[in-house]
């Protein structure tokens, strides 16, 4: 069995909902992506070096990223050589197949969040101003107001113009506290008064907004290594996630800013927005590959409702969907 059946059939099983927003969500980047690989295909009756050299254009184009993608290459040439494949369209089938491998790494649950079955779990957001970091916390603090969870959102950006406020609005739409001080106060003070308003609340998770830009980089790394500092000492353990916010439309962009946070915060996780505005969806396996880090949730519109738990075999099918509804309809007749 294809790996393109064995991906449809696990897809179905999942939800519906989900899988059209992981396929509505990735349009831009899989109408680019498969235009240029039918493209190929149909030029090429053979699988020689120029063939994969075209391929290699067309993934680096996508921004999986130039080491992965020379990664992949070599991979791909030895399975071509080890199943005897004669036609580039059999290719596709192989190319989404390592893609999982090398996403996943034989790792399972890479999108899990570490959250306390006891006490306090705070997850604390990174990254630079204007990537949708305060819009992300809203809507995950609605998801777990969802789950039933008591949530608490701490306005640690008391930098930007507005930020404190946005945090507001957001924390009045999905209905949770926000702790907050005036503009310009310490984040580590913000941070220490949200961490014991929310023990005193009995709150299940404290999500923390910080920073995005101070007067220069090392500044900015400073403060958040201090407010890193105050939620250790403050909460065993903490914080259980430091997930950096990244916007996928930057490409490339976004992997040097995930390596300069990392340094700063031991990041754990990826939050990838605005992959829906981008037809470089690649950069989720660039992430993965060159820095090891999970994406934990992207971000395929602007409801709510949009920011999903990432899911790989989903976005793979949501890479290939065209080709993965092609091959089952040629098996059907």
């Amino acid at each position: 069995m294809s790996f393109f059946k064995r991906l449809k059939e696990k897809i179905t099983q999942q939800t519906d909902s989900v899988t059209e927003k992981f396929r509505d969500g990735l349009t831009k980047t899989r109408t680019a992506f498969s235009g240029k690989m039918n493209d190929l295909f149909a030029r090429y009756r053979k699988i020689d070096e120029d063939f994969f050299e075209e391929l290699e254009d067309i993934l680096i184009s996508a921004d999986v990223g130039v080491n992965t993608v020379m990664e992949l290459i070599d991979e791909l040439k030895m399975e071509v050589r080890r199943r005897n494949i004669q036609d580039p369209r059999e290719v596709q089938d192989v190319i989404s197949e390592k893609l999982v491998e090398i996403y996943e790494k034989g790792e399972e649950n890479l999108a899990a969040l570490n959250i306390q079955q006891e006490g306090l779990t705070v997850l604390l957001f990174v990254g630079v101003n204007g990537v949708g970091k305060t819009t992300t916390i809203g809507k995950i603090a609605n998801q777990f107001k969802q789950q039933g969870k008591k949530v608490v959102m701490a306005a640690g950006d008391t930098f930007r113009a507005g930020a404190i406020e946005q945090l507001e609005v957001w924390g009045e739409r999905v209905d949770v506290d926000v702790v907050k001080q005036a503009a310009g106060s310490d984040p580590a003070a913000v941070m220490f008064d949200a961490i014991q308003a929310a023990k005193a609340r009995g709150a299940d998770i404290l999500l923390c907004d910080t920073a995005g830009r101070l007067q220069n980089k090392v500044n900015l790394m400073k403060e958040l290594e201090k407010v890193k500092r105050v939620i250790e000492r403050e909460v065993p353990n903490a914080p259980h996630e430091v997930l950096l916010v990244l916007d996928a439309t930057t490409g490339q962009n976004a992997l040097s800013q995930a390596k300069t946070f990392s340094e700063a915060t031991n990041v754990s996780g990826i939050v990838l927005t605005k992959l829906d505005g981008t037809a470089k969806g690649g950069i989720v396996i660039a992430i993965r590959n060159e820095l090891g880090l999970p994406v934990k949730f992207i971000g395929l519109g602007e409801k709510v409702d949009d920011l999903q738990t990432f899911n790989t075999e989903q976005y793979i099918y949501g890479l290939f969907a065209n080709q993965v509804d092609d091959e089952s309809m040629a098996e059907e007749e």
